[in-house]
């Protein structure tokens, strides 16, 4: 080997590389360790919700000593930009997939045209987006053209306005407005991008991803630490509208209501009027109507009975006092959708009185610990516009009321502090309110007294510091340019990522100390060597996972374990072909030499094959499937680079000296020395045992089915953790009764389940996601202890007893087409590139077809198995992402197995040409390749099921699929793969007379 020095140096150097991004991470973890043990001294277990007491206390301690050197002159915060990331999965925290409706971002454009065309056309796109393989715009326009009738995007109603006045005029086509409002779009969802970004970098979590997705209006956020879902939707979904309303008095919109409520009795249904009867007392909401308006005459004092409105609406008491009062009235969350399609009703509508005939009705929010919401009349005109607009807001600030509760400051610029002082002045004098109104929803209503200068003010209401946090952040981040909805979440509780660690590490300690014996055991010292490089490898692959700033996920920690195993495929073929230089009779240094070079071939092709298939999984996988791609990438350079170099600078270095190295031990000295097997003689019977296995595989997947997963079809996961075991058959039958829709399936131990359900997964409204976890809580509240409650069941991963909800994931039908489209593309594109590859490599075609025939045996074979079995299986088998990233690796091994025999039969036909035949070559080059073949297959199987056994229920289905396809993939690699290719084969170069030296050769 040439310039041993430089690799010795350049290895030295990456090493100590590896180890200084490392050492970041050593350093952090340290520093949390301690900001722990402090918040834990501070806060003790007896404080309610001391969990997330304590991680307030542990970021404000971090937050002081960011700039404190921790060693060696680095920073707290310097060090945790440099540290090792990890994913939700081992951290515990959220990820969201956030659209951006292109919808809205057109109906501002077009100044929220009522041409008939263009709202037509917004329809149509929208439904077509539940199948169409198109952006929003993209069936926008075909919509709008395909639409009868001269429709012009360039129309005064539509694109030609003053918004766009400058850039479109009447004269242009169709074609040369689409571009101007592609450019539009592309701008405002980049504006949405910036102000989600400013949004979470002040939502108080570490390392904080946002990025865009290939989808246009796409959005990924990912938020380490972060598990308390309404928060995070607060701060994303707000489309921070903010508003300025002046209020009518409530005693103004009481008789409207009283009226509403009697023609109501007329048309609401009585059934509808029986079921709503149990949610209010009738008698009491009666009695305050009126104690409210009595008078002598009463005459318009409801009836005692059927009274729709005021069966799910109380006026608010204190009208009586205060004829004033900005609160009409209140109702539970629950009724509010009720109550405002009774007042959407035209018949309600045309009852308004001249004075309300433009007022909107709104709802405030709630109080601490309760479900019962006020109701405000808002004065508006004509056009709806609010008395001040929000775009005139500055800053604003969480604070504090002279009565010590939190509270947002606001500041006003431009013409605000005139229009403040103005509004200020009318309120004071009519007597009302100033509601302050946020994405349709009433947060304060103050009065005033006088004209306020000065240009600032107050929201007060009943926050959490936290909420009143959360509300100036928003504010202060702007505005998006359109609604913004998460179509796709995943919530991991922190004790669960705590859990993967502990057996993700785990795993990956039994697994390499199994295959460290398993090498020494097999080569000897030669096997010690290859354990050095092989620990070399771990470090490079960390420190490059450190350097790049790439996360760490569980999967991704299986694709470091898998690497291990693989990665001793090219130290064993180099080893085997050692041996068999060694047999003709070559010196060591000869042998070593020779060795080496011709097993460089293999070991690229068979490395290549696999890094092109983490290559497709990278490019259409998202989240933790990407970080498995990218450290079997990464795993798969580095492993080439130890195996090459590093393992030869160790035996080159003790042999230098006459010292004799034996590449086996006195148990493995002959094994598989003369093996000498008939292996295409036995092709016809595979070919029928392949074929019964396809059969059977193929009759299950069409009768069976395969166990979708909700990646792929939709709905909502709960991952519920019992005090004791339960029998998921029993709870499932509960869920079903409060869900319509649910499984339940035992997930690693007896006392935890995977819930699944797609009840109202078309609905993505923050109130259904409550809905479903109040019936889980209601459903499984014989099996829960009997003092914990909903906040603390939903919060199970982030209690001291980890019992309840520790992960929870939605996926919309949306979403879940994309993703099966991309994976099915992903699988597709793999075994294309794959094709061409070998068909490049190899320059027959035979080569490829027999590979992508293994392939496709292999992955019905997986599949068939999956279907035959899931549903008595004891563990996951769900068809996922992390499914499909199992099918790719399956197909990178299988390849990366066929290659390796390959390699040596086109080795053996360079070398004897037309002298053998096709078959006599074709066999030996499988018999002289069989120790690397069950070598490498015995020490990827032995990684597999210690990660299988120990690396937690989620992802042994993961690794159950990727222990069946090496055993299949080793199977096809010689019963499949080799006969195909050896079928369609043209022999025309083979010579007749050498047919009878076969056949003795054969004997």
């Amino acid at each position: 080997m040439q310039n041993k020095g430089l690799i010795r140096v350049f290895a030295i150097l990456f090493g100590l590389v590896s180890l200084y991004q490392l050492s970041f991470t050593y350093f952090t973890n340290q520093t949390e360790d301690k900001a722990a043990t402090f918040a834990e001294q501070k806060v003790p277990n007896s404080v309610e919700d001391y969990v997330d007491r304590r991680g307030e206390v542990e970021r404000r301690y971090l937050d002081s000593i960011g700039n404190d050197p921790i060693a060696l002159g680095i920073t707290y915060n310097d060090a945790k930009d440099k540290e090792l990331n990890k994913g939700l999965d081992l951290k515990g925290g959220m990820n969201a997939i956030l659209e951006i409706s292109v919808a809205d971002i057109l109906r501002g454009l077009s100044n929220n045209s009522t041409d008939p065309a263009f709202n037509q056309a917004l329809d149509q796109a929208a439904e077509a987006q539940k199948s169409s393989q198109n952006s929003f715009l993209e069936d926008f326009f075909d919509a709008f053209e395909a639409i009868p009738g001269d429709n012009k995007l360039a129309s005064p109603d539509v694109f030609a306005n003053t918004t766009l006045g400058e850039k479109i005029n009447f004269n242009m086509t169709n074609a040369e407005v689409e571009p101007i409002i592609a450019q539009e779009i592309e701008g405002s969802i980049n504006s949405a991008f910036e102000v989600l970004r400013n949004r979470i970098d002040k939502f108080g979590v570490t390392q904080p991803n946002i990025q865009r997705l290939d989808n246009q209006s796409r959005i990924l956020i990912e938020l380490p630490g972060a598990t308390d879902i309404e928060r995070v939707k607060f701060q994303l979904e707000s489309t921070a509208q903010l508003e300025f309303y002046k209020t009518h008095y409530a005693s103004q919109v009481a008789p409207y209501l009283l009226e509403v409520n009697s023609v109501l009795k007329d048309i609401v249904a009585p059934a509808e009027v029986q079921e709503t009867e149990t949610t209010v007392d009738s008698t009491e909401a009666d009695d305050s109507i009126e104690d409210l308006l009595a008078s002598e005459e009463d005459s318009i004092s409801p009836a005692a009975q059927n009274n729709p409105l005021f069966e799910v609406f109380s006026f608010n008491p204190a009208i009586q006092q205060y004829a004033q009062a900005p609160i009409v009235g209140y109702a539970q969350v629950k009724d509010t959708a009720t109550i405002n399609g009774y007042l959407a009703k035209p018949e309600i509508a045309r009852l308004r009185p001249q004075e309300l005939r433009f007022a909107k009705f709104r709802w405030g929010i709630t109080e601490a610990e309760s479900d019962v919401v006020p109701l405000y009349a808002l004065q508006s005109d004509r056009s709806g516009s609010p008395a001040m607009d929000g775009d005139v807001v500055q800053d604003s600030r969480q604070q504090y009321t002279q009565a010590g509760q939190p509270s947002v400051g606001i500041d006003f610029e431009g013409q605000g502090p005139g229009q403040w002082a103005k509004l200020t002045g009318e309120v004071a004098s009519e007597g009302n309110a100033i509601a302050i109104v946020l994405d349709g929803t009433v947060y304060s209503a103050a009065t005033a007294k006088a004209e306020i200068k000065g240009g600032s003010t107050e929201i007060s209401g009943s926050f959490a510091v936290t909420e009143a946090q959360d509300l100036a952040n928003v504010l202060k981040a702007g505005k998006l340019p359109a609604s913004a909805k998460i179509i796709s979440y995943d919530v991991v509780g922190p004790s669960l990522g705590q859990e993967a660690i502990n057996s993700g590490l785990m795993s990956f300690v039994i697994a390499l100390l199994l295959v460290l014996v398993w090498m020494v055991f097999y080569y000897g010292k030669a096997g010690l060597f290859a354990d050095v490089a092989l620990a070399v490898n771990i470090l490079f692959i960390f420190g490059i996972l450190a350097g790049l700033g790439a996360v760490l996920t569980l999967p991704g920690i299986a694709g470091i374990v898998l690497t291990i195993g693989m990665s001793v495929d090219a130290n064993v073929l180099i080893f085997e072909r050692i041996k068999e230089e060694i047999a003709k009779g070559k010196s060591q240094k000869d042998a070593i030499k020779d060795g080496f070079n011709n097993a460089l071939s293999s070991i690229l092709d068979a490395n290549i094959t696999t890094f092109l298939t983490a290559l497709i999984l990278f490019l259409f996988g998202t989240g933790p499937i990407q970080g498995f791609a990218t450290t079997l990438m990464i795993g798969i350079a580095t492993s080439l680079f130890t195996a090459i170099f590093v393992t030869r600078l160790f035996i080159d270095g003790y042999g230098k000296n006459g010292k004799s190295l034996a590449f086996c031990t006195g148990a493995t000295k002959n094994l598989f020395t003369n093996f000498n097997k008939d292996f295409l003689a036995k092709r016809k019977v595979a070919y029928v045992i392949s074929g019964v296995l396809i059969l059977v595989s193929l009759i299950s997947l069409f009768t069976n089915s395969l166990d979708q997963g909700v990646d792929f079809v939709g709905g909502r996961n709960y991952t519920v953790r019992f005090e004791a075991p339960v029998n998921a058959t029993e709870v499932e039958n509960k869920l079903i009764a409060e869900l319509e829709s649910a499984q339940a399936k035992t997930y690693g131990e007896a006392n935890q389940l995977k819930i699944t359900t797609k009840y109202r997964i078309e609905e993505e409204s923050s109130e259904v996601d409550d809905e479903i976890q109040q019936k889980l809580y209601t459903a499984l509240k014989s099996y829960l202890p009997e003092d914990l409650t909903l906040a603390q069941f939903v919060k199970g991963g982030s209690t001291e007893e980890k019992v309840g909800i520790l992960e929870y994931n939605k996926v919309g039908p949306t979403i879940a087409d994309d993703i099966k489209r991309d994976s099915f593309w992903a699988v597709l594109g793999s075994l294309v590139v794959v094709f061409l590859y070998i068909l490049l490599r190899f320059r027959r075609w035979q080569f490829s077809l027999g590979a992508v025939a293994a392939v496709f045996h292999d992955v019905l074979i997986v599949l068939g198995i999956f279907s035959l079995t899931y549903k008595f299986m004891p563990f996951n088998m769900e068809i996922d992402q992390s499914f499909i990233a199992a099918i790719l690796t399956v197909i990178g091994y299988s390849l990366n197995d066929t290659v390796v025999v390959f390699d040596r039969i086109r080795e053996f036909m360079k070398e004897y040409g037309t002298d053998r035949k096709m078959g006599v070559i074709i066999n030996q080059a499988i018999n002289s390749t069989i120790s690397r073949t069950l070598n490498t297959s015995m020490t990827t199987l032995i990684v597999l099921l210690a990660i299988f056994i120990f690396g937690g229920a989620s992802i042994m289905g993961f690794m159950f699929a990727l222990i069946v396809g090496v055993v299949v993939g080793t199977y096809s690699s010689i019963f499949i793969a080799t006969p195909v290719m050896f079928d369609t084969i043209q022999k025309k170069a083979l010579k007749p007379e050498k047919i009878k030296e076969e056949e003795e050769t054969v004997a």
